[in-house]
């Protein structure tokens, strides 16, 4: 049986370790990078099934240049943005993206990325 790979872009470790664990105890096969950068080259390297990313990245680019990015070289990998200062609507988010406002939970995020690389995305959660 194929084991669906997620990306979690999260600076903050332990929110990052947390959202792992859950994902993992889900059985995803789970990658983490702590900036955009490192999302990057995972990308490049891995097949991804979903992305979840944050917002507010170190590094100069941000969790939202990273889904723009996905947008256009991996169309076909659903994007998660998270943040607890940012707000989007459904016309500011790239591609399919779908924007999950913090705190956000765990059992929420597993469900949405078990919907989201079994079926297609929907633009806006909670």
């Amino acid at each position: 049986m194929y084991q669906r790979t997620v990306l979690i872009v999260e600076d903050e470790f332990l929110i990052r370790i947390v959202l792992a664990d859950t994902l993992a105890n889900e059985g995803f096969d789970v990658v983490e990078a702590a900036n955009v950068l490192e999302a990057v080259a995972v990308l490049g390297q891995r097949k991804i099934d979903a992305v979840i990313t944050d917002i507010d990245m170190p590094g100069g680019l941000s969790g939202l240049d990273l889904a723009k990015m996905i947008s256009t070289t991996h169309r076909d990998v659903p994007v998660i943005i998270a943040s607890g200062g940012h707000r989007l609507q459904a016309d500011e988010l790239p591609g399919d993206a779908v924007f999950v406002p913090k705190p956000y939970g765990l059992e929420a995020i597993a469900a949405m990325v078990g919907e989201m690389t079994e079926r297609g995305t929907s633009r806006i959660a909670g």
